[in-house]
């Protein structure tokens, strides 16, 4: 052990949250351990997200604030990693020039040794790679959560959507091996892990490597086989690619949970295509009756981009008869901003913010009382909840305990005795919100699971990596 201490700090997609699950793992195996929230740490890493909109201004005012921290702690080293550092490389050291470490999307593994060598040759290190050096599932991660685990199975997009940055900061799509992935959630779920969601930046695109379209539809089927496996997720799909068979797994494994992320950005078959998206309204809506026909019970939720360049009133009235058409569970909505270095960025049409601001407005507020209508029609049924730590922001003043429902659903519940982190509860809803269901009578059931022991004991699962299809356990607590 090194004795030095660290702390990640994420901002940005699920990818990222999952990529600084890697960078605690390679730092704890380096020999750092997690600082408390009390203690000033020694390593502070930033891991970035380009996509956000005032990214840049975040991470640089952040940067500001730790300034004065190093200064005031001799030895301590600040590395920035993520898509933002893979895009503004050493503009990062020349605007904060105090950053120890600067590394990419494409080399997370790197970050022990760079650290190292900042430390040795006191100057700052700046790596980008421009292709991926290692798959993110061989380096060892430490997981956030003791009940639900992100599983990566490609990383990187093959699309060109005008309005997005990823694919030039996470490279072409790359899959891994259904081995390996399987391998990876059967890891967790020996660790008591319940539940998993299947990541990647275009999911249901996933086989395009090795040419199988089925492929996506296969793992989802294996991957509900597997046993002690509660719940199987996935996040995010893509329109074009959607296909029947997905549909077919999801309806048929009892695991595969009736919940479904289903980007729409624009109901505009014009504004569709200008963005490059490669389906239009009919196709989009097409796929929505087929998903409720097979689960009348799925909870869709989606992506909205409202003010994409040459939107107009017709356009964007659109997209709200899409929104009115689709009932979506609920919905996260942008206004449109320039990406520098997207095709959209230089596009003709740029709409004035407070046009674009007051077709926001209209669409969240329609989407609310879409929610809300939907959240009511759930009043009164019984939901199986997985219970989580931290989602009420409230609950510990009002009594109660938050889970997710199978359909992804957030319940804030009236707290039991004995009732942990990781437990599975049946309870009936009693009240709705937009954003949330109440749930305040007795418990129906409680089960307690290996997940609510970790949780209680204060450990979380850890995978050393896995390769060629084999899991490697680390020893039991």
């Amino acid at each position: 052990m090194n004795g030095k201490t660290y702390r990640v700090r994420t901002y940005g997609c699920q990818m990222n949250v999952h990529d600084s699950e890697r960078l605690s793992g390679l730092l704890e195996q380096a020999g750092y351990t997690a600082a408390s929230e009390d203690q000033d740490p020694d390593v502070v890493v930033l891991n970035t997200c380009a996509v956000r909109e005032n990214a840049d201004n975040r991470l640089y005012g952040n940067l500001g604030h730790l300034r004065p921290v190093k200064d005031a702690h001799p030895g301590m080293q600040i590395a920035v990693g993520g898509c933002l550092a893979q895009k503004d490389r050493g503009e990062i050291v020349r605007r904060a020039p105090w950053v120890d470490v600067v590394f990419g999307t494409h080399n997370v593994g790197s970050l022990p040794a760079l650290l190292d060598r900042a430390r040795h040759n006191a100057e700052a290190q700046v790596e980008i790679k421009e292709a991926l050096e290692v798959f993110p599932s061989t380096l060892p991660a430490k997981r956030d959560s003791a009940h639900s685990g992100w599983v990566s199975i490609s990383v990187g997009c093959n699309n060109t959507c005008t309005f997005c940055i990823v694919p030039a900061l996470r490279g072409k799509e790359k899959d891994r091996r259904p081995g390996e992935i399987l391998a990876e959630v059967q890891a967790l779920v020996d660790q008591g892990v319940l539940e998993v969601t299947l990541l990647g930046q275009n999911v249901n695109a996933y086989g395009v490597e090795f040419r199988d379209r089925g492929a996506f539809a296969d793992l989802l089927r294996a991957t509900g086989r597997i046993e002690g496996l509660e719940r199987v997720r996935f996040t995010s799909p893509h329109p074009r690619e959607f296909t029947d068979d997905v549909i077919e797994a999801m309806a048929e494994t009892p695991a595969v949970c009736h919940q479904l992320h289903m980007p729409l950005q624009s109901g505009s078959d014009d504004v569709l295509r200008r963005m490059r998206r490669g389906y239009r309204q009919e196709r989009y809506l097409g796929i929505i009756d087929r998903v409720r026909a097979a689960m009348p019970d799925a909870a869709i939720t989606t992506d909205v981009i409202v003010g994409f360049p040459g939107e107009t009133e017709a356009d964007f009235e659109q997209t709200l008869h899409v929104v009115r058409q689709a009932r979506f569970a609920s919905a996260f909505t942008f206004q449109y901003s320039k990406r520098p270095g997207t095709p959209a960025a230089e596009m003709d049409g740029q709409l004035p913010k407070e046009v674009v601001q007051e077709r926001f407005l209209r669409l969240t507020a329609l989407q609310d009382e879409i929610s809300w209508a939907e959240n009511r029609a759930q009043v009164g049924t019984r939901v199986e909840l997985l219970v989580a730590a931290g989602e009420g922001s409230k609950d510990a003043v009002r009594g109660r305990l938050s889970g997710r429902a199978r359909d992804g659903r957030l319940v804030h519940f009236t707290a039991a005795d004995g009732v942990r982190p990781g437990d599975v509860v049946e309870t009936v809803v009693t009240q709705a919100a937009p954003h949330h269901l109440i749930a305040e009578g007795a418990l129906v059931s409680h089960r307690r699971t290996r997940a609510g022991d970790a949780a209680e004991a204060g450990t979380r699962p850890s995978t050393p990596g896995v390769l060629l299809g084999m899991p490697r356990i680390g020893a039991p607590v």
